[in-house]
């Protein structure tokens, strides 16, 4: 059998429809992300503000409200307490600090989404100051690059 030869033009269309339905297939896969992000995020009316108190922080970036529910703060890091980038020091101050801060004190939660481990993302506010800011602004935590679009406001 003989071996078919292209034309420049047939290679030049057959090159554009391959690039073209490559860069169409990666927009799909983006929207099919977007549209599952979507769905594991609270819907738009479960995602207003509501009132709850703080019993406990296991550190410096997760707290558990009177409910039960396991908070992890929104937008931030802070030092770990356990494991190979621990730092015991560092995370046992920023915990301290945030418990002083929210435990058994009345906070304004804002849900955003859940995360791999079946917490809920939320920004906290006390007495109208968000209190991720307040971690940030007094060296405790870092702002968090990757996910601090979740977070009202410009950070």
């Amino acid at each position: 059998m003989k071996k078919k030869v292209f034309s420049p033009e047939q290679k030049f269309v057959r090159n554009f429809l391959i690039g073209f339905f490559s860069a169409l297939f990666i927009l799909l896969i983006g929207a099919f992300i977007a549209l599952f992000q979507t769905l594991i995020s609270f819907p738009e009316e479960s995602a207003t503000q509501q009132t709850t108190i703080i019993t406990s922080c296991y550190d410096g970036d997760t707290c558990t409200t009177s409910e039960g529910e396991k908070i992890r703060l929104a937008c931030i890091d802070t030092p770990e307490l356990r494991g190979e980038r621990a730092n015991p020091i560092e995370a046992k101050a920023a915990r301290d600090y945030l418990n002083d801060l929210v435990v058994g004190k009345e906070v304004v939660l804002r849900r955003i989404t859940k995360d791999r481990y079946g917490r809920t993302v939320a920004e906290l506010s006390k007495d109208g100051v968000n209190v991720q800011r307040l971690l940030v602004s007094k060296g405790h935590a870092q702002i968090h690059e990757k996910y601090s679009k979740q977070c009202s406001g410009k950070w």
